[in-house]
């Protein structure tokens, strides 16, 4: 008689097909904020991308005849005052503030990058006066040099990614000066230095890899904060310019009506914007506590 135990047990079948198994494998990893963060940034980043492909209405064409009409079956967000679909309106407004937003961070990141760097590293006069020229930057509310800054010289797209850019340097900066001075002690340093490697390659080779986490919590927060920034300075005037469907405009042009109980314009826009700074806040808090968990 055959010994039953001579033949193998038959293997489980693993549940779901095939792409299913290799997604959840993918997010497996990451804490559920990271997941849920970037679900929703990547819903804007398809809005921006391709809204015009699948909007119900076009998002500039006026109807005189449909002004400040509530939400209905025809119109999801409701009208502005010019009749305009709001709903269309922000799907496609997503791409100016999805545009801007991400290369000002970049900018300032990068910069206060390389600057934090450079006094992380450096001891004596060079962190001293580097220091002190950033406590003296960041001495100013952020809002009122933007707001100063864009007054003199006019509003643009370019020009708030450059002052953006520019007020985010020296908060990087002092960011990673403190995570270089940290690192610099460490037993790997010393070795690369007795190596004969230069402050460059020990910088950029050395440290910085080691520092890249922190680079990367600062660049999705800034990156959050860079989008409530762009959108508080549309409000003003300040920042990006009609004709966009920028939220920040709509919500400056909606927001006389809110006495009138016309209240979808501001709210739905707001909601947008809200939507954006929770995604990228999502998505720092999760890198964090991994972060956390590997120290």
């Amino acid at each position: 008689m055959t010994d039953l135990a001579e033949f193998p047990a038959p293997r489980r079948a693993v549940a779901g097909f095939p792409a299913m198994r290799r997604i959840r494998g993918a997010f497996s990893g990451l804490a559920p904020s990271v997941v849920v963060g970037s679900l929703l940034l990547l819903f804007w980043v398809v809005c921006a991308l391709f809204g015009n492909l699948f909007v119900p209405y076009d998002p500039y064409a006026e109807d005189f005849l449909a002004m400040l009409t509530p939400p209905d079956a025809l119109h999801w967000f409701g009208t502005d005052q010019l009749g305009r679909d709001v709903l269309s309106r922000i799907i496609v407004g997503s791409r100016d503030i999805l545009l801007v937003a991400p290369l000002a961070t970049l900018a300032g990141v990068t910069a206060g990058s390389i600057i934090g760097l450079v006094l992380g590293y450096f001891d004596g006069l060079v962190d001293a006066i580097g220091a002190r020229l950033l406590d003296t930057l960041m001495a100013f509310p952020f809002i009122v040099l933007v707001t100063m800054t864009l007054v003199a010289i006019g509003p643009s797209n370019l020009t708030v990614i450059l002052v953006i850019g520019i007020a985010y340097a020296p908060l990087v900066a002092r960011t990673v000066r403190a995570g270089v001075r940290e690192q610099k002690e460490r037993d790997y340093v010393s070795a690369a230095r007795l190596g004969g490697e230069g402050p460059l390659a020990i910088m950029f080779l050395e440290i910085l890899p080691n520092i890249r986490e922190t680079i990367l919590i600062e660049l999705v927060t800034r990156l959050g904060y860079a989008f409530f920034s762009i959108a508080t300075l549309s409000f003003l005037g300040l920042g990006i310019q009609p004709p966009s469907a920028d939220w920040g405009l709509a919500v400056a042009d909606g927001y006389g009506f809110l006495t009138g109980g016309k209240w979808w314009v501001v709210v739905f826009n707001s909601a947008a914007i809200v939507s954006l700074v929770m995604a990228t806040n999502l998505i720092a808090q999760g890198i964090g506590a991994f972060e956390n968990s590997d120290a």
